[in-house]
């Protein structure tokens, strides 16, 4: 995920002037589709700018995608992209409404104050309202009468919280990365900051046929950046895990002797998500080292922080000036309390977020579980960032179904595992190879032929002690093993099958059903660059640093646009210790005149072209799979359809038939926002769907500099209550949408 004062999204932004269809199309909105239908000629297609005979096709003459072997179907057609200057609005097909659900700022607990246009709340307010930048979600259905099903008309949405644009969280403005003084920083706004990270529990309700948040529900819940939080596993109470003990209040962090390392504060940068089959959420603590800093001058980052990059200035939040737990050097352990899977139990609200250290310690984005039939469970995961690894975690004990309490502490036992994709081809199967787990373990044998417990990053008394160095320094372990450096893995989705219209299931493997598992690698703009590096085998690579050459996995110098890969387990077996994998698609723009840099070597350069069959898009990040055997894509990129995007156009939400791999788009976003976070009631009904940092990059003098959105779009949210919009404090408010079908229908379905 990206963000202002996150790493950059590797894509390079050039400005452009080309004339835009979409500004034509929306002054004859009513008309469009019988506009684009007519028998207008190609010279005046391209007259007007941004549409091909053949983008026409692709867009709106495609008939619906019938259903296949586990696949639902596709009963809409791919609408156009939003091309420059962006429409400030959320676009869908034809018989799709679309409303307002939640936004930043809503109450979502009795004690919850009303959204302050003005954003002039503290952090006693914001830490009972939706928080800042959603991304990852999950809906966990209440039971039906009875316990005998799952509802789709009442729930619990747990929503994660990434990170916060500073200049619009507070009513005077906070920037510094655009020359503010730190003067203008204090404790209290640090602490607004922290309240608006993190998690929210929301219970949402369908009342007479409209879907709004539940205010006074006993659910309702924030976890923050200063939540009490519980560490277990493997690496909890290593000394690299006891950090200076706090006692946190609103005007400051008072040090109060040391932690046992089973204890702490908070989540932070919660990126994408997972769940588990027993009913909890797994929230994914992403670009964590950038909360982090120090005023301690001269500044040397040890090894381990340059491998993970934290650095004196962090991201520009500053929060090390005034609250001493995110300064380095006065407490050089907190920093190592973060990078974790949290467990979080939405059904019990005075349960204590867990870390569970087992899953290991990276830039974690996603966590999809994967379940075998005998109950073995496991968890697949990106680290977000160039040239960073894919790893699978498999509980030792299994699952019980019949007894949750048996359950609960199911993530502190288990193996970590590291994925190399081989170039080894499989017989009979094109363009598909072989690939490997390889245990992060203290008797693995690394690249140098010693076991992981005679590496001088790991060795200790015990193999206990040496699997929790492991875990705390799970890049470097990996940088030991030979793992494969990818192209930013982010989200992984595990596909699900459908057979005659009837939803699937996530954990039923056989014929012509294998346990699949995608995984979106958004870009790189270092992959093929010189001079060639790797990261070392010793761990000292700094973060992002190296320049890897293409290989069969990531195959493009310079992968701008991104792919997707994927991987089916020997056996359909969660604990396989091999597998196949091939690319799902290689995106671009069909259009693009793009041209490779002269640093890179051209092995594998497509002309950014891709691979794509239906709707050009690039940057994917967010994915996920419907009941139904629909995998849908969500799109990371500038978001203002400017450079390399200006035929793309802004952020998007598509939809792809893993058969056929013919992929739709089906909403495409606001100005300069993210489109992330995607998940559906059981029946598939209502799909929810999060719209991340609108209007990004607008200064504090001007907060709706770039976008005004939701309030431009919508007047009333999901449940009829007015949405306020007073010219002079109105500012951008990152939201969740429920998108529901006109007729009543499956969303994405025929």
């Amino acid at each position: 995920m990206k963000g202002k004062q996150h790493p950059a999204n590797d894509v390079t932004i050039n400005p452009s002037g080309n004339e835009s269809i979409r500004e034509v199309l929306d002054r004859i909105d009513d008309t469009r589709r019988s506009f684009i239908k007519s028998g207008v000629g190609a010279s005046a297609l391209a007259a007007i700018g941004g549409i091909t005979v053949g983008g026409l096709v692709d867009t709106v003459e495609a008939a619906p995608i019938p259903a296949g072997a586990g696949f639902g179907g596709i009963g809409f057609e791919s609408i156009p992209p939003t091309l420059a200057p962006v429409v400030d609005k959320i676009t869908v097909p034809p018989g799709y409404k679309v409303e307002l659900l939640a936004a930043w700022g809503d109450p979502i607990t009795a004690m919850g104050q009303a959204w302050a246009e003005d954003a002039s709340q503290d952090a006693a307010a914001q830490e009972h309202q939706f928080g800042m930048h959603n991304d990852g979600m999950h809906f966990f259905a209440f039971p039906t009468a009875g316990g005998t099903g799952q509802s789709s008309e009442r729930g619990l949405l747990c929503v994660n919280h990434e990170y916060t644009h500073d200049a619009i969280l507070h009513s005077d403005g906070l920037d510094a990365t655009q020359g503010i003084a730190t003067s203008v920083l204090t404790i209290q706004k640090i602490r607004k900051g922290q309240a608006a990270h993190g998690v929210a529990v929301v219970e949402v309700r369908k009342t007479g046929g409209q879907w709004g948040v539940h205010k006074s529900s006993p659910f309702g819940r924030r976890i923050t950046g200063n939540t009490p939080v519980r560490i277990s596993g493997p690496a909890a109470g290593h000394p690299l895990m006891q950090a200076v003990k706090y006692s946190i209040t609103p005007t400051g962090s008072v040090a109060n002797g040391t932690t046992n390392g089973r204890e702490g504060f908070g989540t932070l940068n919660n990126c994408a998500h997972g769940f588990t089959p027993w009913g909890t959420y797994l929230t994914c603590e992403e670009n964590w080292n950038g909360y982090f800093g120090t005023t301690a001058a001269p500044f040397t980052a040890t090894k381990l922080e340059r491998r993970y990059g934290v650095n004196a200035g962090g991201f520009g939040y500053k929060w090390h000036v005034l609250d001493d737990r995110f300064d380095i050097r006065k407490s050089p352990n907190e920093q190592n309390n973060f990078g974790w899977v949290v467990e979080i139990d939405p059904f019990n609200p005075t349960s204590t977020p867990v870390k569970r250290t087992s899953m290991g310690r990276f830039k974690h984005e996603s966590a999809q579980v994967a379940v075998g039939p005998d109950y073995s469970v496991g968890f697949y995961m990106g680290d977000d960032e160039r040239n960073e690894y894919i790893y699978k975690f498999v509980c030792t004990n299994r699952w019980n179904p019949r007894n949750r309490a048996a359950n609960m502490n199911l993530l502190d036992d288990g193996i970590l595992y590291v994925a190399r994709f081989t170039s080894n081809a499989v017989a009979g199967k094109a363009n598909t190879f072989r690939g490997e787990w390889v245990a992060l373990e203290p008797g693995t044998i690394a690249l140098d032929g010693k076991p992981l417990r005679e590496n001088p990053e790991f060795a200790a008394a015990t193999d206990a002690e040496v699997k929790a160095l492991i875990l705390i320094k799970t890049r470097m372990a990996a940088d030991a093993v030979g793992a494969t450096m990818m192209d930013r893995p982010e989200w992984t989705a595990l596909r699900t099958y459908s057979f005659a219209g009837r939803p699937g299931s996530l954990y039923s493997y056989g014929p012509g059903m294998p346990l699949e598992v995608y995984c979106t690698l958004t870009n790189n703009s270092r992959r093929g660059n010189t001079p060639v590096s790797s990261n070392n085998p010793n761990g000292s690579t700094g973060a992002a640093s190296a320049n890897p050459p293409v290989d069969a996995a990531n195959p493009r110098p310079d992968n701008d646009y991104g792919h997707i890969i994927r991987w089916r387990e020997d056996g359909n077996s969660v604990r396989a210790l091999g597998f196949e994998w091939d690319i799902f698609v290689q995106c671009g723009d069909k259009l693009t005149t793009k041209t490779l840099g002269a640093s890179y070597t051209a092995a594998g350069h497509d002309g950014y072209v891709g691979n794509i069959n239906g709707a050009d898009f690039g940057a994917p990040d967010g994915l996920w799979f419907d009941h139904f055997g629909r995998m849908w894509i969500q799109t990371d990129q500038a978001g203002d359809a400017s450079g390399d995007w200006r035929n793309i156009g802004s952020n998007s939400m598509l939809c792809a038939d893993p058969n056929s791999k013919e992929i739709r788009r089906f909403l495409t976003s606001p100005r300069n926002c993210e489109v992330t976070g995607v998940v559906s009631t059981p029946d598939g009904r209502a799909l929810f769907c999060g719209i991340q940092h609108p209007g990004e990059d607008s200064l504090a003098s001007d907060p709706d500099q770039f976008s005004n959105w939701p309030q431009n779009q919508f007047t009333t949210n999901s449940a009829g209550q007015p949405v306020p919009n007073t010219p002079g404090k109105s500012r951008p408010r990152s939201s969740v949408v429920v998108i529901t079908r006109e007729d009543g229908g499956i969303v994405g379905g025929l």
